[in-house]
């Protein structure tokens, strides 16, 4: 039977021989030099061997598929030798070291029936007295391998100086084992992660600035090439920030009319009564302050794409308006007569559900045919398996370009990214990378860094979950409002500030429906959970 024994078990030296402290040094120094994990470990074996007389130190580590241990790295073994030294869990002296995390210290191989002579023969050996030491590679107390090697036993160190550096040589294989396994993680993930950079780069829609992988993007995308290089308009929808620009511009330059202009219009971003000047044009002397004629965006962008984004604003009489270009192909300057022809194709966005504001009235039907004759949604990023980290590297690669910096993710922080919400989606994304990167203390950006960034935005979501403005309903006759016929304002924009002078707002809500919270809600085109939210926030 093996005799298994502790270093307690063996009587020790105050202090360690001359040369035991030179191979832990020259161990240690392989550590920190040596970029090659079998350059380092074959080394220190080859040092216990001619300078401390350990021969034939071998290591040996579980396979991961079968969980028997191999010979991995070894010194004084022949490729024969190695390969013959499999052994199970728990099998001969060194599977039962890997099994118990015990040292074993075999004083005569040929006296110890465990001891199986399975990877070295007995004849190769010297013919005297051999002793077998076998030690464990222990991570947190659990065994991860075996480090083994022989002794003449007649010789005059004691073991115990023998047990004492095969231990300290195996925390330092350990470590240098684990460096190894950190650096493979790492280099893996960044061959994962540049290898979904690359397909993303291939992609469809990576010519035009579009990335990611995930079905719900190339859904998108193979929607977006098949009506591409086609007259149809083009309606796409999705929450802000997911792109609705890009994907206007992919389908103007896939398009026979990429060589002509493409013309991009915020609906929300104008006010009402400068957005018709700024659609049509206008003639001279029109109104106050037009002291010369101007084209429109719509007749600047013929021959080409115009991009209406937010369309859902567009108040009725300019909706009609738009209607006769997509019939006639026709306009007329503000103060003006004549008809003037435009070749325009239309591609609108909106983050609103047109189809419900065409049933409370707020959006024509006619006009929305014709612009929702080829429907593309473009899905939040919450939905985009795995393109957060497509995304969250390229932005990162962007950042470092743009601010002269050469910040990298650290662990645990492309995760973390990963499993955020977006509200903001692919904007909120970039936002919180570009800051990331300036704020970042390293070249490496913690996950603390990140997590307080996140917590930020966080913070700004849940306090801009209110509409942009908010306008007293309108009276019916009697100053009083028909309480089932609330007024909803189609212009109402998810977040905005509470401001101190909406409360008058909401008190008159509030008064004309009775104290009736749902139904004022519904008056100011707020949600009940936003009405409360800013009924606690304003005091009233």
């Amino acid at each position: 039977m093996a005799e298994i024994h502790t270093i307690e078990s063996a009587p020790e030296r105050s202090e360690a021989p001359v040369n035991d402290l030179l191979v832990i040094d020259e161990a240690a120094k392989l550590i920190g030099q040596s970029a090659e994990t079998e350059h380092a470990i074959n080394a220190t074996l080859r040092l216990l061997s001619q300078m401390v007389g350990l021969n034939r130190g071998r290591v040996l580590l579980p396979d991961p598929a079968t969980n028997a241990l191999h010979i991995r790295y070894a010194y004084g073994l022949t490729p024969e030798e190695k390969s013959r030294g499999v052994y199970g869990l728990g099998e001969g002296i060194t599977g039962r070291v890997m099994k118990t995390g015990q040292t074993a210290i075999i004083q005569d191989i040929d006296d110890e029936p465990q001891y199986l002579r399975r990877a070295v023969e007995r004849i190769t050996l010297p013919q005297e007295t051999v002793a077998y030491i076998a030690v464990p590679l222990l991570k947190d107390d659990t065994p991860i391998g075996v480090l083994a090697a022989h002794r003449l036993r007649r010789r005059q160190r004691p073991f115990s100086d023998d047990l004492r550096i095969l231990r300290v040589v195996a925390t330092l294989i350990t470590q240098m084992l684990q460096i190894q396994r950190l650096i493979s993680e790492r280099t893996a993930a960044l061959v994962s992660e540049n290898r979904s950079l690359k397909n993303a780069l291939d992609s469809k829609g990576s010519a035009y600035g579009i990335l990611g992988e995930s079905t719900a993007l190339s859904n998108a995308l193979r929607h977006a090439h098949r009506v591409a290089d086609t007259a149809a308009s083009v309606l796409l929808t999705g929450e802000s920030g997911t792109g609705k620009e890009k994907f206007a511009r992919m389908l103007h330059l896939a398009s026979s009319r990429k060589d002509g202009p493409f013309v991009a219009l915020n609906c929300a971003a104008i006010p009402s009564d400068l957005l018709e000047s700024e659609l049509f044009g206008h003639e001279k002397g029109s109104f106050t302050g037009a002291t010369q004629a101007k084209k429109g965006r719509i007749e600047m962008a013929s021959g080409g794409t115009l991009f209406l984004d937010e369309i859902g604003d567009l108040d009725m009489e300019l909706q009609s308006k738009l209607l006769r270009v997509l019939e006639e192909q026709t306009i007329q300057h503000v103060g003006g007569v004549r008809d003037i022809r435009v070749d325009v194709r239309v591609v609108a966005a909106t983050h609103k559900n047109l189809q419900k504001a065409v049933n409370d009235g707020s959006f024509r039907i006619d006009l929305f045919y014709r612009l929702n004759v080829f429907p593309i949604h473009l899905p939040p990023l919450r939905e985009r398996a795995g393109d957060v980290r497509i995304l969250a590297r390229h932005f990162l690669n962007a950042a470092n370009h743009d601010y002269k910096r050469n910040v990298q993710f650290g662990p645990g922080v492309i995760e973390r990214l990963d499993s955020y919400d977006w509200p903001g989606n692919i904007r909120q994304l970039e936002n919180v990378v570009k800051r990331a990167v300036l704020m970042a203390g390293t070249e490496q950006m913690s996950f603390s860094e990140i997590e307080a960034i996140l917590m930020q935005e966080s913070n700004v979501s849940r306090d801009r979950e209110v509409p942009r403005r908010m306008e007293p309903p309108p009276s019916y006759g009697n100053g009083m409002m028909r309480p089932d016929e609330p007024h909803t304002d189609t212009s109402v924009r998810p977040y905005a500030w509470v401001r101190e002078d909406e409360a008058e707002a909401i008190t008159t809500a509030l008064r004309r429906c009775g104290g009736n919270k749902t139904r004022a809600a519904l008056s100011l085109g707020l949600t009940p959970r936003q009405l409360r939210y800013r009924l606690e926030k304003l005091g009233l």
